[in-house]
């Protein structure tokens, strides 16, 4: 951020620890400089998934697998920011931490080998079906920036590239593109991603009160 102190995070609690079950001994006495805000200083990991449980959105996220897409660990983190249900990776089991930041530590991922198992998943999801729309921009697709998203959703992204294989296409409920105006063809999956879940956010997200972070 362009913003706030130099130094991320903070040191250790100064004077009388609290007591309570969530905070984390080692970082009350060692500081706690990783990247989450304010509200979960000094909490356990496990505190603060179970305080993120208790309040994620709709959404889902996944994505496509099979070349190591680098954008996987962006989308991750993006999906936390926004407070996604649940990430699945369809595909290559292993994908490229490096850009979640370790923010997949606090996000439910799933891994399913192949679409149709992603597809299944949702169909019979404990909360009840899931709608699958992909977003790609594919002839036919209907524009995202027009669409009613379903407060149930699972948006589906293929790899950098070649977008979303013959067989992700045929799983989906619908195809949905991302409006452009330049002369690329396509943007970043992890960029489309993050417009995706920002469209679900607008339609359904409770931005009142405390509930939304801004810093």
């Amino acid at each position: 951020m362009p913003h706030g102190a130099p130094e991320v995070g903070v040191g250790p609690w100064p004077g009388e620890w609290p007591t309570g079950p969530e905070y984390d001994p080692d970082l009350l006495a060692g500081g706690d400089r990783r990247n989450v805000v304010d509200r979960y200083r000094y909490w356990t990991v496990e505190a603060i998934v179970a305080d993120l449980d208790t309040r994620r959105h709709g959404f889902h996220v996944a994505i496509e697998n099979w070349q190591h897409d680098f954008n996987i660990g962006t989308i991750v983190r993006t999906a936390n920011a926004f407070l996604a249900a649940e990430v699945h990776i369809v595909g290559n089991r292993r994908w490229n931490r490096r850009g979640a930041m370790v923010t997949d530590r606090y996000q439910h991922v799933r891994h399913h080998p192949t679409v149709a198992d992603l597809a299944a998943y949702l169909g019979d999801h404990p909360d009840g079906p899931v709608a699958l729309h992909g977003i790609d921009n594919l002839p036919g697709s209907r524009h995202l920036e027009t669409a009613t998203v379903p407060r149930r959703v699972c948006f589906l992204f293929g790899q950098e590239g070649p977008g979303l294989s013959e067989g992700a296409r045929e799983a989906c409920d619908g195809t949905f593109s991302i409006a452009q105006f330049g002369s690329t063809r396509s943007i970043n999956a992890s960029a489309a991603a993050a417009i995706a879940m920002h469209a679900w956010v607008r339609q359904y997200a409770d931005l009142g009160g405390d509930t939304a972070w801004r810093g």
